[in-house]
């Protein structure tokens, strides 16, 4: 979903390498096409994720910082949310 300025990508069910390949593309797409100041992932349904949806995010942090932008996660949930500042992913992307 397109909002002005930022780009909000609704994630769901699980997110492992073979889904992660399929969505970075896809997004990728998206930012270079609409150049968003914001790109937000929503993980209000993602029910498990491995290592493979840290890499998706930390890749289009350099993506979207490529083009002046940067990423926020919103809708993690504890579990996930605990996975990305394990990470230090919370140092490059701010999680709401």
């Amino acid at each position: 979903m397109q909002d002005n300025n930022r780009i909000i990508y609704a994630l769901g069910g699980e997110i492992d390498h073979h889904k992660a390949t399929a969505i970075r593309s896809e997004i990728d797409d998206l930012i270079m096409e609409e150049r968003p100041k914001i790109l937000t992932f929503d993980f209000t349904n993602v029910k498990f994720m491995d290592s493979s949806g840290i890499g998706l995010v930390l890749g289009r942090t350099r993506t979207m910082s490529a083009v002046g932008g940067r990423v926020e996660i919103v809708g993690a949930s504890k579990s996930i949310e605990r996975l990305f500042r394990m990470a230090g992913a919370d140092k490059l992307v701010e999680i709401n």
